[in-house]
């Protein structure tokens, strides 16, 4: 489980054939992976991965993941080198910071917009506009959460497919969120709760 709560962005500086599919290397940045070991869970980019191995270049500390075609298929940004954003498995004596995940991207959203917020209100932040797959929008409300790139975010608007949100100069700096163009791919899960409402809701009727 994951709180949403990104530790640090990290960059995979591998991306090579492995047993699975793809085997990615991952530096961590400034992520203490001290108690990180083979077996550990990671998310990267919102995709829970299995430490398969954690090789050494120098002094630094890197983490080895097998990605396997179906993930990759159902992802995005785990293909190739580049900023992913990174959180260690939720602990019990954790914060929970965030919202409850479980690392399983439910679908990819496409980024309509991510533009500066009007001075007056709320200045210094920018509004991200996503589209979410028809599927997964029902999931989608107002005021929920949702995580894109594995980031737990709050949803300010819904408007059929397209949902907006609030990202302050803090998420901005702490993740990768401030690269996003429009066009742009993006890992979406929804919030555990709306999915068992939505089934519960299913099986009543």
């Amino acid at each position: 489980m994951f709180t949403g709560i990104v530790a640090a962005v990290g960059r995979i500086v591998e991306a090579g054939q492995g047993p699975s599919a793809v085997r990615l290397v991952v530096d961590p940045g400034t992520l203490d992976v001290a108690d990180v070991g083979i077996g550990d869970s990671v998310a990267v980019n919102g995709c829970c991965l299995t430490v398969v191995a954690t090789p050494r270049e120098g002094a630094r500390a890197l983490l080895a993941f097998d990605v396997s075609a179906e993930t990759l298929r159902c992802t995005s940004g785990l293909d190739a080198a580049g900023p992913v954003n990174l959180e260690k498995a939720l602990r019990l004596a954790d914060r929970l910071g965030g919202h409850l995940m479980t690392g399983h991207v439910d679908g990819l959203g496409t980024v309509v917009s991510l533009d500066p917020v009007p001075e007056g209100a709320g200045w210094g932040s920018h509004r991200l506009v996503v589209d979410a797959p028809r599927e997964l929008a029902r999931f989608i409300a107002a005021k929920g959460s949702v995580a894109v790139q594995g980031v737990s975010l709050t949803v300010n608007a819904v408007a059929g497919t397209r949902f907006e949100v609030n990202l302050i100069p803090h998420t901005l700096d702490a993740t990768t969120l401030r690269g996003l163009m429009p066009g742009a791919r993006v890992n979406l899960e929804i919030d555990l709760v709306a999915r068992y409402v939505a089934r519960l809701a299913e099986h009543d009727s």
